[in-house]
C-alpha cells in the first residue's frame, strides 16, 4: 500500500492518509523501516502494510516510497 504522512505527534506516532479512504491510518515510530521518526516528515510518500491491531487497522513496516 502507499500513502502520505498526514500528521506526526511529539509522542512518536502519526497518521497516514490514503487515496480513496476517508479514515487515516495510525502508525507508531516502532513500525518504521529504514527511516527514523525524526527523518520522516509530513507530506512524505510512504509504503506500508496494513494490520489489524487492538484499536483497529494500523500501518506496519512504514518506509519512504
Amino acid at each position: 500500500m502507499t500513502g502520505t504522512i498526514k500528521t506526526k505527534t511529539d509522542k512518536g506516532f502519526g497518521f497516514i492518509s490514503r487515496e480513496g479512504e476517508a479514515k487515516d491510518l495510525f502508525f507508531h515510530s516502532n513500525d518504521l523501516k529504514g527511516v527514523t521518526f525524526d527523518e520522516i516528515q509530513m507530506g512524505d510518500q510512504v509504503t506500508f502494510e496494513i494490520v489489524d491491531g487492538d484499536k483497529g487497522p494500523s500501518a506496519k513496516n512504514v518506509a519512504r516510497a
